[in-house]
């Protein structure tokens, strides 16, 4: 008998082993395929190898000096209209329910592209003026009329409360970074937002003046002397702040109170109530966190960050890797501006995701997560505190905004999307980095706009902007072959006449990465925001999408372009973005 039970165990840690040994492989081949393609996707493939390119010319195969910068002839910068006015508050309530469908149905959740649709064509639908603007609430705001406007020296005064934005970021400044703070002070109000950037100084002490010297953050220390910019140093707190009369409101802890469990107060006066919790001498509440504790901070520190400093200063996190496109005021303005998103298409109510959170400060609400972070040791995942707050009846306190609104292609990348594409369609996160040639497929399925105006000189190469209908799309392959012919026909040359690489002519079908239609006023046109999910080490290629954006922002930054309200750049210089020697 003892035998025979040997015998299973030695089966059954043969099929464990067999099951950790394949477990492992798939790790290791599934970090392979992101490290390859930048993706998590199965169906995604890697860049396909650059061609060599010929002696005397950069970029892509081509003078990359006489590359014409896209084949649109009066791009649209100004796509969004007037800004919304400074007092303007957002109906959660529409936002919700036109993007969502009913709490229990979920019926509209999949479907983004109606979701951007009416983001982009309802704003009078779900933003409105309150009856009691925040612009008269205090004697001390100047009028809306009045209020100084930004210039190169003030960031100006605002007619009404200042907004703050929270990010956190570890380590030495990177294209990232700077393409978040572009984008920051491309789309925002800027004299009523201040920016705080969170550096971790837990683990390097110097973090403030080290990003200071940064060369790569010197292109903002204008914008830092102007008060925009707030470099702040994250050291984890000892000590947190909760709002008079936590302890009464928590079910637990108002038991022990009522009931005299608390005990007697420590030397220094204070009361252990729980989880960290204490009441001072004074009757104030705190989260006091032991030396132990302070040992075993989290993980993900930025999982924590986000809650903790929205609790002491209220306003809105974003990752950094968030790209803004509208202005974020109108949902933070509104008085009970606590939302997130959801976690991609799941259906369950406590599944939110924090990439874009807001809270108002030393609330109720904010103190409550940041104890439950607390007490689930320290986890401060999204998910987790979701799942608690659902569980202890809260979980409506905090508004679940979709994905459409911080995260269009979400939904499309989990495989979750109902209805049509976005505009533009994307299937994986990679693609807004790719500049190629036809590499992005089925970009313009969606797109029912007019043509847009070309360059006279190059607009026999362009034919992505297409109606949605196989016919059209037939024909629309034909043009594309019958121009190909007839640029190969005529002169579209480019001289090199300042005899830069050779004097190398620039031809658009030697071009790797030609330029082509793609504006930003077609870029998730309604999203507050574009997520790019991590991809730290990537670089835009000429022409991609996201090179489409930087170029639109330096334009801004120049005077030369709008930005998408019509506005002008007022404040100091900003140095525009590097070129990318590895796709010369």
């Amino acid at each position: 008998m003892e035998r025979e039970r040997s015998k299973f165990q030695r089966c059954g840690l043969l099929v464990r082993n067999l099951f950790i040994a394949i477990l492992a492989y798939a790790s290791v081949v599934e970090i392979v395929h992101i490290y390859q393609t930048g993706s998590m996707s199965p169906f995604s493939k890697a860049p396909p190898k650059a061609p060599a390119i010929p002696e005397g010319s950069l970029s892509g195969g081509v003078n990359w000096r006489l590359r014409p910068e896209t084949l649109v002839k009066d791009i649209n910068d100004s796509y969004l209209g007037a800004r919304p006015h400074v007092d303007t508050y957002a109906n959660y309530t529409r936002l919700i329910q036109a993007c969502r469908g009913s709490a229990t149905g979920l019926e509209k959740m999949r479907n983004v592209y109606d979701c951007l649709a009416y983001l982009t064509s309802n704003e009078k639908d779900y933003f409105f003026l309150p009856d009691q603007p925040p612009s008269k609430s205090s004697v001390n705001y100047p009028s809306v009329e009045g209020a100084l406007k930004p210039s190169r020296k003030s960031i100006g005064e605002c007619p009404g409360p200042v907004q703050l934005y929270h990010t956190y970021w570890t380590g030495p400044s990177t294209w990232r970074v700077e393409l978040f703070v572009k984008s920051y002070l491309y789309t925002q109000n800027l004299a009523c937002s201040r920016l705080y950037i969170w550096l971790d100084s837990d683990s390097h002490p110097t973090a403030v003046s080290d990003m200071m010297k940064d060369p790569g953050f010197q292109r903002f220390l204008p914008l830092v002397a102007r008060g925009d910019i707030t470099l702040k140093a994250w050291n984890f707190p000892s000590r947190i702040p909760l709002p008079k009369g936590t302890v009464a409101q928590d079910p637990l802890y108002a038991s022990l109170l009522n009931s005299g469990g608390l005990g007697e107060p420590n030397s220094k006066g204070e009361t252990y109530v729980g989880d960290g919790v204490v009441i001072q001498k004074d009757g104030s509440e705190w989260i006091v966190l032991t030396e132990r504790q302070m040992t075993f901070l989290p993980v993900a520190v930025s999982d924590a960050v986000r809650f903790i400093v929205l609790h002491l200063y209220g306003g809105v996190y974003l990752d950094m890797d968030i790209l803004l496109l509208r202005d974020l005021r109108p949902l933070i303005l509104t008085p009970d501006h606590n939302f997130a998103e959801r976690w991609a298409v799941h259906s369950h109510p406590g599944d939110f995701n924090t990439a874009v959170l807001s809270l108002n400060a030393n609330s109720s609400l904010s103190s409550y997560l940041v104890r439950g972070g607390v007490r689930m040791g320290f986890n401060f995942h999204p998910r987790i505190l979701g799942r608690m707050a659902w569980k202890d009846g809260r979980v409506e306190e905090l508004a679940m905004f979709e994905t459409g609104l911080f995260d269009p292609i979400w939904g499309e990348f989990n495989w979750g999307r109902e209805g049509r594409c976005t505009v533009p369609c994307f299937k994986d996160y990679g693609v807004a980095f790719i500049g190629t040639r036809d590499i992005i497929k089925d970009e313009w399925q969606s797109y029912d706009g007019p043509q847009l105006p070309l360059k006279e000189k190059l607009s026999g190469t362009q034919t992505e902007l297409r109606p949605r209908s196989a016919e059209n799309d037939q024909k629309s392959g034909m043009r594309r072959k019958l121009n190909r012919r007839q640029i190969q026909s005529e002169t579209t040359r480019t001289k090199g006449a300042d005899g830069t690489y050779g004097g190398r002519d620039y031809h658009i079908l030697d071009d790797k990465y030609p330029p082509n239609n793609r504006t930003m006023e077609n870029f998730f046109r309604g999203a507050w925001s574009y997520h790019i999910h991590n991809q730290w080490a990537k670089h835009p290629q000429p022409n991609s999408w996201f090179d489409v954006i930087e170029r639109a922002q330096d334009g801004f930054f120049r005077g030369e372009r709008t930005n998408p309200y019509g506005e002008r750049w007022e404040g100091p210089e900003v140095r525009p973005y590097d070129r990318w020697l590895e796709f010369d």
